[in-house]
């Protein structure tokens, strides 16, 4: 037995339904440039007032963060263009905006492993190109620290050896991936490197 849909009917239910997509589009896009300027906001702002700190400092300070702002320092890929303020902490505002210190590993200038994590759709996305012996700078109020990448590897969420410190001065990133990977990602994308003294 067919049953008869009034025209009507399919004409108002496929109204609505484009119109819902649309609303639904548009707020996804609006939240995501939201997102973006918010990021680059405050990259522009705290770049702004750490460049107005380094200036001022007249002695040399504690390696860790700024108590009064939060920030460890800049960390820059000169081959990517890449220059990002580092914040202290790993919750999801900071991520949000900046690449997070990792909480209980070291800071530039003391032995041990330096970890910082960021965004892979944002600030971190350059980090898909990134290649051995590239070099990463850290630059904070108590001096300016060179890092040269060793090696680079994929890692399960829950693999925190790649934190672990061998005794020396060595900087790991750590990012979502895969990088195109739409939702979670289901694993890690691990940069490591090691200082070096001088110029490379």
């Amino acid at each position: 037995m067919k049953v008869a849909v009034p025209q009507n009917s399919v004409t108002k239910l496929m109204r609505w339904s484009r119109n819902l997509l649309f609303t639904s589009g548009a707020g996804l896009l609006g939240y995501c440039g939201f997102v973006l300027a918010d990021t680059w906001m405050y990259q522009r702002q705290a770049s702004q007032l750490f460049d107005q700190a380094h200036l001022q400092v007249a002695a040399v300070p504690s390696p860790g963060a700024d108590s009064t702002h939060g920030l460890l320092g800049r960390m820059e890929i000169p081959r990517l263009g890449v220059s990002v303020i580092v914040a202290e902490g790993t919750d999801e505002r900071t991520l949000q905006r900046a690449g997070g210190h990792i909480a209980g590993t070291s800071f530039p200038g003391q032995r041990g492993n330096i970890g910082i994590a960021g965004h892979r759709d944002t600030l971190f996305r350059p980090l898909r190109n990134i290649r051995q012996n590239d070099v990463i700078t850290l630059t904070t109020l108590a001096g300016e620290y060179r890092y040269l990448v060793t090696t680079t590897e994929v890692v399960s969420p829950a693999d925190v050896r790649v934190l672990q410190s061998d005794g020396n001065e060595i900087l790991t990133l750590v990012t979502c991936y895969p990088f195109y990977f739409v939702g979670p990602a289901p694993d890690r994308f691990i940069v490591h490197a090691r200082r070096v003294m001088g110029n490379t």
